[in-house]
């Protein structure tokens, strides 16, 4: 969970626009939510700005969480949530 929520966060920070911005943090407050706000902080190495891979990585992460008795369908939901956050990022890069 930890590696997922910094993957978003690191997306956050690194989004084209504000709005896609916005949405990544959506995905953030969702994830707090199923773990109580729990969840230990962890960085993600900015030097090299692979959004792509970031994307990727949190969404196997945030998937892997229905292994942890997370209920599939808020797995999903935030999945979803996830794509179409970073959809709007990528249409905001061009």
């Amino acid at each position: 969970m930890a590696l997922g929520r910094a993957y978003v966060a690191a997306l956050a920070d690194h989004a084209a626009a504000e709005d896609a911005a916005s949405a990544y943090e959506h995905v953030l407050i969702e994830l707090d939510r199923l773990h109580d706000d729990q969840s230990p902080d962890l960085a993600v190495d900015a030097a090299d700005v692979d959004r792509d891979l970031w994307f990727e990585l949190a969404i196997v992460a945030i998937a892997n969480l229905t292994r942890h008795g997370v209920e599939p369908l808020s797995v999903e939901l935030i999945c979803w949530m996830l794509l179409d956050a970073h959809a709007a990022d990528a249409g905001q890069r061009g």
